[in-house]
């Protein structure tokens, strides 16, 4: 089978993220295929919803193959990748159909751009989810903008800047998933009417609800250090420490990115997002955060700049600014 398989079978169109070894990574090619089979399936009178899931039991998809845009890192591939990725995403996200998404396994980065736009999300006893991209030097793309910002409260600034770990009570807590199932049930489900929703464990977040919503809503990352550093709670402190080891650019661009989202429609948090990315893929904190995560292991990035005061807005306003004749634009644009 492909790395991407599709399937019709009784009005239902079926999706497999089909590279289990790689925790079913996102290929441009694997991107390509997704969005060209929704634009058919959008139009097709005899399709009546779509089913996604992963391969295997360890994931629904682990993101992007980041080795791979790092080994391709001095070619085309990068901007090739994310542009496919980023209208895949919006398509999904103007997808009329229900879509549904089985989040069984780890659900990080790309994988949440498959899925979290989509009508239905469904989680499991394995769901795993993250978007942990300031920790290699990126930030959360995919649509973060959009869907981090309309979080409960601070959540998503909170999820956007920590990367923290989400399991299925904490996903729905968030509104990043709304059903839990187990996930033997993926068998029996063929359509949104076949959804059996279970009861699950009240969300472990909810109990420091207060404590993010009073910390992350500030104007500023410094500001937020600030004011976890005022607490007393360990949960506080490990939040504090775990920004500590973000790469400075990539919490500075991110908390303005959340910021700027909740304001914007979902195709300009995607251009906004095509802008940053074309700075990304051109500087030094990406590799490098990847090399530390995946190509030697060593969990040591050596950021640029290293101190979270070094980086200026001036700095950080180049990554939001126009990219003259090299937009972002979809094909449902006139």
């Amino acid at each position: 089978m492909a790395d991407i398989a599709f399937a019709v079978r009784g009005g239902v169109g079926r999706v497999v993220l089909n590279r289990p070894d790689a925790l079913n990574a996102l290929t441009l090619e694997m991107a390509l295929a997704l969005d060209a089979k929704l634009r058919d399936w959008q139009d097709d009178p005899g399709l009546r919803s779509v089913l996604i899931r992963g391969q295997g039991s360890r994931a629904f998809c682990a993101g992007g193959d980041i080795r791979r845009l790092y080994d391709e890192r001095d070619g085309a591939y990068p901007r090739q990748f994310y542009r496919a990725e980023y209208h895949l995403n919006a398509r999904l996200h103007r997808f009329a159909k229900p879509y549904i998404a089985f989040l069984d396994g780890i659900v990080m980065g790309g994988g949440v751009g498959v899925s979290v736009h989509g009508s239905h999300r469904i989680a499991t006893e394995h769901t795993n989810f993250a978007m942990p991209e300031t920790g290699i030097g990126l930030f959360p793309d995919v649509g973060g903008s959009y869907f981090l910002s309309r979080c409960p409260g601070s959540l998503g600034m909170y999820l956007g800047l920590t990367g923290a770990r989400l399991d299925a009570a904490d996903a729905i807590y968030c509104g990043i998933a709304q059903y839990f199932m187990p996930a033997s049930q993926w068998d029996a489900l063929g359509a949104p009417d076949t959804i059996v929703a279970q009861p699950i464990e009240p969300s472990k977040l909810a109990a420091h609800r207060a404590l993010i919503d009073r910390c992350f809503d500030k104007p500023s990352v410094e500001d937020i250090l600030a004011s976890l550093a005022a607490e007393t709670d360990a949960f506080a402190a490990v939040a504090l420490a775990t920004l500590r080891t973000k790469s400075p650019t990539s919490l500075k661009m991110t908390h303005r990115q959340i910021r700027a989202g909740r304001g914007l429609d979902f195709d300009d948090c995607m251009r906004m997002e095509w802008r940053m990315v074309n700075r990304v893929i051109t500087g030094h904190d990406f590799y490098e955060g990847t090399r530390a995560a995946i190509i030697d292991k060593d969990r040591a990035p050596r950021w640029q700049p290293a101190r979270l005061e070094d980086v200026t807005d001036d700095a950080v306003a180049t990554y939001f600014a126009p990219l003259p004749g090299d937009e972002l634009r979809f094909d449902w644009e006139a």
